[in-house]
């Protein structure tokens, strides 16, 4: 049975005058510039940030009343004035990821998150013998290290523009069976490769499709638990991104050493192939609005009513819509908004950081201090441990966040997630500096090696402040924020792996190190500028979310950061 899309519409919009057609580039502009008239009264309904962010802002309109989402009713809908039903959960309704039991959720997380680390591990593995690459196939080793450059671009050029959107269109579900699926499969070429060709176009595809569970997973633990209880979790998937690729040389050196380079990607097809077992099998939809999208056509189809809808069927926006604003609102934030581009130039250099370490380390232990391939990966072992603390700081980090809430009657401005990354933003530089300075080869291995553990503490850390701080700041904007700092992230992390040998060759060793640290060094001031002046600028902002701005439409008076739109 078909539904009845033509609403009633009191809010002037584009979308909401001309629904049917394709909106003109002036009406997209004033489309994504929007930041005024909200999707969600946060404030009101004390929905956290990342809940409304985690809503199909990209998928309806903005007439659209997502408090459906959020707002449990015992009949299980909502009747508007128009005759429609929007159909909602009923309260403690089992079909609700939130109501599921602990236990549950928690294996739904380890699940995910043990997707994440997978991805993170492949892209790393391959770097405990790309020499071995290059000498099987008479190619230099800057072309083996393609492999990782390829399936690094891959994260960034399809899964936060695409497939983060097409998660909220058609679930979490489909998504993860079919990317993954297609994941793993291209891993059996990379294993069997006859030429260099089918190796990198192999590992380019693998990136693409692993690009999808490293931005939808976020989405998905917002989907499970609520926010009094979300800390953990989200610390746990936040390790995951930075303990796969410390993981990663430790297993991929050993293997090189006593086998071949062909075994890391079958050892990657195996791991990958029974957590795609595990996530296709045994994790059902997690995302509310498909969920409450298949119950209201469950009723229509069982009770002849068609009024049982969604927002998601009256206000849904035509495809070629939801493509323009997905793909234009990154590259508008990340252009316009200093917050977003700040802060993406900062996770860029850590998450360069990370890669270049790939290739710093056998720089600096297998050719300075004559280690071999195993023994070189053990020098991770320290990056791990501090990502791994980083985890188990995340209560106390959050503990102390929801301390300093209660002095702001539950709502703290955004800056108060920069805490900790003003403390944390020193180690990364003091790990860089010890580092750089005990690489001599002369030197005993300890040094270099202890000097990953406070670089990986602060790498997390950042991470996770810098993510917060977005989510709190940009609120229905966010998934767009955080997709341009992924997007520039990725491509950064994909070009270090081709200059850093020849940069630590050419500056040697203690040069190359330092040159790091200064850089790091310098993006101290990012969290310390917007901790005393991000309110500041974020009130100039076109995009930046403002509780004042829910007050003022509660008030029926303009809202907006005191800006007309363009």
């Amino acid at each position: 049975m078909s539904v009845q899309t033509s609403r009633p519409v009191t809010t002037a919009s584009p979308l909401a005058n001309n629904s049917d057609s394709t909106l003109s580039e002036r009406d997209l502009h004033l489309e994504v510039q929007k930041s005024h008239q909200q999707y969600l009264d946060t404030a009101a309904s004390h929905i956290s940030p990342l809940d409304a962010a985690n809503f199909p802002v990209d998928i309806v309109d903005s007439t659209a009343d997502l408090t459906e989402y959020a707002s449990p009713q015992r009949t299980g809908y909502v009747t508007e004035s128009d005759g429609y039903k929007l159909v909602t959960f009923t309260p403690d309704d089992p079909g609700n990821p939130k109501n599921w039991s602990k236990l549950y959720k928690w294996y739904c997380t380890m699940s995910v998150a043990s997707l994440c680390f997978a991805v993170a591990f492949g892209s790393a593995i391959v770097t405990g013998d790309l020499q071995a690459v290059a000498d099987n196939f008479n190619v230099s080793l800057e072309v083996s290290i393609l492999t990782v450059t390829l399936f690094v671009v891959g994260f960034g050029i399809v899964g936060p523009l695409a497939f983060a959107p097409a998660s909220e269109l058609w679930g979490r579900q489909v998504v993860y069976i079919f990317t993954l699926g297609v994941a793993v499969i291209f891993i059996i070429p990379c294993a069997v490769a006859r030429n260099i060709g089918t190796l990198l176009v192999c590992r380019l595809i693998d990136g693409i499709a692993f690009s999808a569970p490293m931005t939808i997973v976020g989405g998905t633990l917002a989907d499970l638990w609520s926010d009094e209880e979300r800390g953990v979790a989200m610390a746990t998937f936040s390790a995951a991104p930075f303990l796969g690729p410390c993981i990663g040389p430790i297993v991929g050196g050993y293997i090189g050493q006593n086998a071949s380079w062909r075994w890391i990607y079958w050892v990657m097809f195996i791991f990958t192939g029974v957590i795609y077992l595990m996530v296709a099998f045994t994790i059902p939809e997690t995302y509310a609005p498909e969920i409450l999208k298949r119950r209201a056509r469950r009723l229509r189809k069982e009770t002849g009513d068609n009024s049982f809808v969604t927002n998601m069927d009256l206000h849904k926006r035509p495809l070629g819509e939801m493509v323009k604003v997905s793909l234009y609102r990154p590259i508008v934030l990340l252009t316009q908004e200093l917050i977003v581009f700040l802060l993406t130039i900062y996770m860029a250099l850590i998450y360069g950081l990370l890669y270049m370490f790939f290739f710093a380390y056998p720089v600096v232990f297998s050719e300075g201090k004559k280690m071999n391939l195993g023994p070189t990966g053990l020098m991770f072992i320290p990056i791990a441990v501090g990502v791994l603390v980083s985890t188990f700081l995340a209560p106390f980090v959050n503990r102390h966040y929801v301390h300093i809430s209660g002095k702001y009657n539950g709502f703290p401005p955004p800056e108060v997630r920069l805490i900790p990354m003003m403390i944390s933003c020193w180690l990364v530089p003091i790990g860089l500096y010890i580092f750089a300075w005990t690489s001599y080869p002369r030197l005993i291995w300890v040094g270099p090696c202890l000097a990953g553990f406070p670089c990986g503490l602060g790498f997390c850390i950042l991470y996770n402040s810098a993510n917060n701080y977005i989510v709190d700041s940009y609120q229905h904007h966010a998934a767009s924020a955080l997709a341009a700092k992924t997007f520039l992230r990725s491509i950064w992390g994909a070009a270090v792996p081709l200059f850093t040998i020849q940069m630590y060759h050419r500056l040697g060793n203690e040069w190359a190190g330092s040159l790091l640290a200064f850089l790091s060094l310098a993006c101290c001031a990012i969290p310390y500028l917007f901790y005393f002046y991000g309110a500041k600028i974020r009130s100039y902002s076109k995009y930046a979310y403002s509780r004042e701005e829910d007050i003022d439409e509660k008030d029926g008076h303009h809202g907006g950061n005191g800006q007309e739109e363009v």
